[in-house]
């Protein structure tokens, strides 16, 4: 098993951070790594969204755990699991988010220096997503 967290302050207010984490059909738009996702446009716990991921591997995105903020969410495909954590606190204007995910299986094993970093890219991406106006 492999993790990483990080922490990164984001200048937009806690309401618009949640916004786009809980868009899961925009997550293709700035997660790299997902090359489409289908479902309901409204996240919703225990609801298994369709996934494709690079490589072309098929597989499913569940939001795990919604609060105000914390969101949780798994995504796997065979040999590959990632439990993965959204901590938000409000910070003045903006908001401090804390990413981090834990991966497992042979998938993960095979994976695990392409994976190097990517918590804080994946905030990197955040920002500039929140950044930008509408979804």
């Amino acid at each position: 098993m492999t993790s990483q967290a990080s922490t990164r302050y984001v200048p937009a207010p806690l309401s618009r951070v949640r916004q786009v984490l809980l868009d899961p059909l925009a997550l293709p738009d700035w997660n790299s790594a997902f090359l489409t996702l289908a479902g309901p446009a409204h996240a919703a716990t225990g609801v298994s969204y369709p996934i494709t991921v690079r490589g072309g591997f098929s597989g499913s995105w569940e939001y795990t755990k919604i609060t105000d903020r914390r969101i949780d969410a798994d995504w796997r495909f065979p040999g590959f699991l990632e439990n993965g954590t959204w901590r938000l606190r409000p910070h003045g204007d903006g908001t401090v988010v804390t990413h981090e995910f834990r991966h497992q299986g042979p998938m993960a094993r095979i994976l695990s220096k392409a994976y190097r970093g990517v918590a804080e890219l994946r905030l990197d991406r955040l920002v500039q997503r929140v950044a930008r106006p509408g979804r």
